[in-house]
């Protein structure tokens, strides 16, 4: 058996997942795994899986909120699936820091805007973006997951197509 020593600092500056593992380490080391349940949070059961579309339209709705698009776009990062019915779980902590935002407060009503917005874009109030758990994490459904990066990245491809389009009539031809 080895040990090693970690200073808080360096566990706060360590990689989302590191994070999450040594959570996941201490909770095992304590005893606790075995009360944690394998099934997802009951409020998880709510969430709906959103479309590339639907992530279109929640985005429209938050546009003039950067802090509210920029928690949005964290949740297309990998996050850690578990539970049955699966859910991929982000740690309001991560969210908050990623995001630059003050306090988990911001995090949470920022949380709380997308779900408005998606009631709004499927014009259902029983919809849900994400819910929360009791131990700091937010979830929503892989499907929703996958639809932020997608929409990301198709954010990202047209913006490169333009620069290139830009730069491309920027060029004198030859004389």
């Amino acid at each position: 058996m080895t040990g090693i020593t970690l200073t808080a600092e360096q566990i706060r500056n360590a990689p989302a997942p590191v994070r999450q593992w040594i959570e996941q380490e201490v909770i095992n080391s304590l005893g606790l795994a075995s009360q944690t349940q394998a099934t997802a949070p009951p409020q998880a059961t709510q969430l709906v899986a959103c479309s590339v579309e639907d992530m279109a339209g929640v985005l429209e709705h938050i546009r003039g909120v950067f802090p509210a698009v920029n928690v949005l776009f964290e949740l297309g990062r990998p996050g850690i699936s578990f539970g049955q019915p699966a859910v991929m779980t982000f740690r309001l902590m991560d969210i908050l820091h990623h995001a630059r935002l003050e306090d988990i407060g911001e995090v949470v009503t920022c949380l709380e805007m997308l779900n408005q917005a998606l009631t709004e874009v499927r014009k259902d109030p029983s919809v849900r973006f994400c819910g929360f758990d009791n131990e700091g994490h937010c979830l929503i459904a892989p499907q929703t997951q996958t639809s932020i990066a997608t929409l990301w990245q198709t954010m990202m491809e047209r913006q490169q197509a333009a620069q290139a389009r830009e730069a491309g009539s920027r060029v004198a031809p030859a004389a």
